[in-house]
């Protein structure tokens, strides 16, 4: 193991020791605030302590089992048990790195996917209805709900812009990284003379805002009208103002709603999306600036970064921020996502772990 995650993982075993003694104090279990925050860290530490004790108790049998390799007669028996040590080992280390890294406090929430159409006209609008399909069977894939908050449908299909509500298991920790430009290479179902064009899209992924931590809005900084929803919905949706946008003058930034029955319903999920959105512009410009200083490998996150090409002709799916190229393109617009989400995130956490060395 490194020197320099050997200090960190001593320094957790040390702090654990502190919190047991913490939390054995009869003024702290009196103050339930303290005690409840203490508690969290405890549980925090203790998994990584624990998976610490486990590792330094393999590297002693480890050791032992090196020394009674001199033994003739226990040869065979400690080169066993070496090899099974080493492993453990390594898989020991590998899971401590990983708990060791910096968490992202955002990645346990629920999120909103908005996929605008850009370049390539109808095309653009009909790739964006594609992907929204891709995004939904893989959430049902992952257990998630989803709910279509807003859409913008298209002349000829698919969609100008699209909201999409994910609710489940780290939605946003596992869904970030697809923020960017998505570009599609194929033969249009408008084009007669079958040339492959080029179009692109946007996607936003979005944490939904918590409410206790949710920027507070000025009523005084909102526009909000009302209109009638379009698509469908049968009979009710034709005959009330029910759709809602809500435009947010200091920035300009727009969110609308028309899925839900009632229009007190549609302006909460609105102000969501909008909050949500005020939120991401933050976030991004603090993201252009860290990448100012340092590019990293999966991106800002920006719309303007074109991170991934969808060759249909190929059957070909490239990720340019980790020079990922898959060929199963079927699948993936099926929602078979798993091994670009596991790929994007190991190479986010190669990225921290380098960060944290360096800073050693």
């Amino acid at each position: 193991m490194k020197p320099f995650l050997r200090q960190q993982l001593d320094k957790y075993a040390l702090r654990l020791q502190e919190l047991e003694f913490l939390l054995s104090r009869e003024d702290i279990m009196a103050d339930m605030t303290q005690f409840l925050a203490l508690s969290r860290e405890h549980a925090e530490v203790t998994q990584v302590a624990g998976r610490y004790a486990r590792f330094l108790d393999t590297e002693r049998n480890a050791h032992n089992a090196q020394d009674m390799l001199l033994d003739p007669d226990m040869r065979e028996m400690a080169q066993e048990e070496l090899a099974s040590c080493q492993a453990e080992l390594l898989k020991l280390e590998d899971e401590l790195q990983r708990l060791l890294l910096p968490k992202d406090p955002d990645d346990a929430r629920n999120a909103f996917v908005e996929i605008r159409a850009g370049t390539g006209g109808d095309e653009s609008a009909l790739f964006a209805g594609d992907l929204l399909r891709m995004y939904t069977r893989y959430a049902e894939r992952r257990g998630w709900r989803t709910e279509l908050v807003s859409e913008a449908q298209g002349e000829l299909g698919g969609y100008k812009e699209v909201v999409l509500r994910m609710e489940g298991e780290r939605v946003y920790g596992d869904l970030k990284f697809e923020s960017g430009g998505h570009r599609v290479q194929r033969v249009p179902a408008t084009e007669t003379q079958g040339r492959i064009h080029t179009s692109a899209c946007t996607v936003a992924v979005m944490p939904e805002p918590d409410e206790a931590e949710a920027i507070k809005l000025n009523p005084a900084d909102l526009r909000i009208d009302t209109f009638r929803a379009s698509g469908a919905g049968g009979q009710h949706i034709n005959k009330t103002d029910s759709a809602v946008r809500v435009v947010h003058l200091p920035t300009g930034i727009v969110a609308e709603c028309q899925d839900g029955r009632s229009q007190h319903s549609n302006k909460a999920k609105a102000l969501q999306v909008l909050q949500a959105r005020i939120q991401e512009k933050e976030r991004s410009e603090r993201a252009a600036k860290e990448a100012a200083l340092r590019k990293g490998l999966v991106g800002s996150g920006d719309r303007s970064d074109r991170i991934r090409t969808y060759n249909f002709p190929q059957g070909r799916m490239t990720d340019h921020r980790i020079n990922l190229t898959l060929y199963k393109l079927s699948f993936i617009m099926e929602g078979d996502l798993d091994e670009v989400v596991g790929a994007l995130r190991s190479a986010q956490e190669a990225e921290q772990l380098a960060e944290l060395e360096v800073g050693q």
